[in-house]
């Protein structure tokens, strides 16, 4: 059998020596003995496969160049040839300009021992080698994975487990492999400058495709905005500015092990944010894990705010920045309302319900709705990262806490500032006093203006059907001779044009602080932003003008002659009731005949002291709000809470008392349509002294008749 065996191997070798002697040694004679599969030798103790797959050769694109144009040295007469051929360099066929690319990469680099890292053969078989960009998107991609595992098996095992790695095994044309993020023959290191996968890179390689090519994007989900946002982000922006320590794309989503954020490992997860986001911010990572929503998502609560959901993901911007969602401007409405008014969240993990409302009703919450930046917000009180409920003797807003959170904004606050409900609103009865204070109010408001109503509606149906019949000729004409009477006097009406100017202002100024989304208010901030944000000042000048005007016309009262008659004649008397009395049975149809009114008529009583004793009350708690630090200290948060709630309802019912009373019988009134022009001219027509004052018109005749009968009686008594 050994003989034969001999025989057979000798015959082997004189055929192959009679080939390489005859011919040039072409790719088939070449593999009638290298497709040998049991064909190997060894080299420097090592076993090596001298095995060239047939057909697998035959389908590479080094197949139409054949055996002998990449291995010479063939020695004919060698049995079965020199052992070693000289190799070929890849650089005979390929441009000398990529193969300077490929020098130049981390895999052209040489060891210590001067191989290098990974030669063209390294990657690409050069028997079975195929152009890759004639393959498939899938198969390019499945190949490149393959590829690139053969020396990096452990990244391999982490991409194939991620989102990329699982898309490309699925064979999705889109899924980026290794050669999509790193290149193929310019494969740098991570810490090289000019590298795909560099810091100041990597943002517009990943947004290459998650940006760029719908397909992708559709795919994936957000939006455009989404995720271009990262490149006006606080991180782009530094990242662009040459900061290496910036957060980039790999650092939140992780290199090779992207996954989405519902999985439960992937970096973005809702229970892994504060952790991946400490890498960088390990200050805040520990003072937010003992925070409240710290604390909630620890225990799986994944409701519970993380960085994510106050900064936002792609879009952080600076707090500094008027457009972040965290700015001073923004976070009460932007971050904390959306999960505290939230019903559902209330209603599963037990939140009050009121507390958004509350804040925006304060004073606080309107002014920063106003567009205040200087006021305080929810952090401003509760903190940013180390929020904690308020039984928690740490937390800022505990009760014995509150005079130094309060003191930070306002100077000398003292326990008082903590005595008294903090998110209160008067009409909820949480607070017994504010809610009786607002509720007396609010009846007073709706007796009093229901009462007002009623009687100028009955006033103007009867008023009307009068003047109606008038013009049908069915009642007479009234003539009058056609003389004034003075009504008011150039003091008198100086200080109603002041009181009118002021009053106006302090309502519209007030009221657009309260409402500062109304419809009208809208166009004032918007026409003139600068106006707008004087409005506090505006309205306090507007106060102490008005103030001004009021003791003034409390000195004119007291020591003018023409001011002591004005009080004198504005003073209540039972007359007064007797004429209500008899106006509303005239006005009913009971009674022919009007009440006879005199210089005031219970009509312009009534306002006026009404405008007297509003004055003073909202005076004082116009002067108790303005000085808030002072009277907190004096009065506590509750009596400043009561101060401001009879302030809104008084103003309320000082604002309607105008509209519906004062200007019906100065304007709406059809005795004196379209205006009463007394405040202006100072004077009345004689028919408008007969219908609203004959009294006051009979006296001042009778007082003119007298002066005559005096004057004719001191002629007389000149001619004697």
């Amino acid at each position: 059998m050994n003989a034969l065996r001999m025989l057979l191997a000798g015959l082997s070798i004189m055929t192959c020596v009679a080939i390489y002697a005859a011919h040039a040694q072409s790719s088939d004679e070449c593999l009638s003995c290298h497709g040998d599969r049991s064909l190997s030798t060894e080299r420097k103790g090592k076993q090596v496969s001298l095995y060239v797959a047939g057909e697998k050769f035959a389908g590479s694109v080094h197949a139409d160049l054949g055996c002998e144009s990449c291995h010479e040295g063939f020695d004919p007469y060698a049995i079965p040839h020199a052992a070693s051929l000289t190799p070929t360099a890849c650089t005979t066929c390929h441009a000398e300009a990529e193969f300077e690319q490929f020098t130049l990469s981390v895999h052209g680099q040489a060891n210590v021992n001067g191989i290098l890292h990974a030669g063209c053969a390294g990657c690409h078989d050069p028997h079975t080698v195929r152009r890759l960009s004639d393959a498939p998107p899938a198969e390019r991609h499945t190949a490149a994975v393959e590829m690139c595992s053969q020396c990096h098996a452990e990244i391999h095992d982490e991409y194939m487990a991620s989102d990329h790695g699982r898309a490309v095994a699925a064979g999705e044309p889109f899924a980026p492999s290794c050669i999509d993020c790193h290149g193929e023959h310019t494969v740098e290191h991570v810490t090289s400058d000019s590298a795909m996968v560099a810091k100041r890179n990597q943002a517009t390689m990943c947004l290459s495709c998650h940006l760029d090519k719908e397909e992708v994007r559709t795919r994936v989900g957000p939006a455009a905005g989404f995720v271009a946002g990262y490149e006006t982000s606080v991180h782009g922006k530094a990242i662009h500015e040459g900061n290496e320590a910036a957060a980039i794309c790999s650092d939140c989503h992780g290199s090779h092990s992207m996954m989405r954020g519902s999985n439960p490992a992937s970096l973005v997860n809702e229970q892994n944010i504060a952790s991946m986001c400490g890498r960088c911010h390990g200050d805040i990572e520990r003072v937010y894990a003992q925070s409240i929503h710290g604390e909630a998502l620890s225990r799986g609560i994944l409701a519970s705010a993380t960085c994510t959901s106050c900064h936002g993901e792609h879009d952080i911007l600076s707090p500094s920045d008027a457009a972040s969602r965290v700015s001073l401007r923004n976070i009460s409405h932007e971050v904390c309302t959306p999960c505290h008014e939230s019903v559902r969240l209330a209603a599963k993990f037990g939140l009050a319900g009121d507390r958004v409302r509350s804040f925006e009703d304060s004073f606080h919450g309107l002014a920063s709705r106003g567009g205040q930046t200087e006021v305080a917000n929810c952090a401003s009180c509760h903190g940013y990262h180390d929020i904690r409920p308020s039984s928690d003797p740490t937390s800022r807003v505990h009760v014995d806490n509150l005079a130094v959170t309060c003191g930070e904004c306002h100077p000398g606050a003292n326990a008082n500032f903590a005595k008294g409900s903090v998110h209160v609103i008067p009409t909820s009865g949480d607070d017994e006093v504010l809610f009786f204070v607002s509720s007396a109010y609010i009846i007073i408001i709706l007796v009093t203006i229901g009462g007002m109503l009623l009687h100028n509606a009955m006033d103007f149906v009867k008023k009307a059907r009068r003047h109606i019949l008038i013009r049908r000729g069915a009642l007479p004409e009234p003539h009058h001779i056609p003389r004034v009477y003075q009504r008011m006097s150039l003091n008198e009406r100086v200080q109603h044009g002041i009181l009118v100017l002021s009053f106006t202002t302090l309502v519209v100024t007030g009221f657009a602080l309260r409402f500062p989304d109304a419809w009208w208010v809208a166009p004032i901030a918007s026409w003139s932003p600068a106006v707008f944000e004087l409005r506090s000042l505006i309205h306090r000048i507007a106060g102490v003008v008005m103030i001004t005007g009021g003791l003034y016309h409390i000195y004119y009262l007291v020591a003018v002659p023409r001011g002591r008659q004005v009080l004198r004649d504005m003073l209540p008397v039972s007359t007064d009731v007797t004429n209500l009395v008899q106006m509303m049975r005239y006005l009913v149809g009971l009674q022919q005949e009007k009440p006879q009114f005199g210089r005031f008529s219970y009509i312009e009583k009534a306002e006026y002291w009404a405008l007297m004793w509003g004055s003073v009350v909202m005076g004082a708690t116009g002067i108790i709000l303005w000085f808030d630090n002072t009277f907190m200290g004096l009065l506590t948060k509750l009596g400043w809470d009561v101060a401001r709630t009879i302030h809104y309802y008084e103003a309320w019912l000082a604002a309607l008392a105008i509209v519906v009373w004062h200007f019906y019988w100065v304007i709406f009134n059809p005795d004196v349509y379209p205006i009463n022009t007394a405040f202006w001219t100072g004077t009345l027509t004689e028919e408008e002294m007969s219908e609203d004052h004959p009294l006051e018109l009979e006296r001042i005749k009778d007082r003119e008749r007298e002066e005559e009968l005096a004057t004719a009686a001191a002629a007389g008594e000149g001619k004697q």
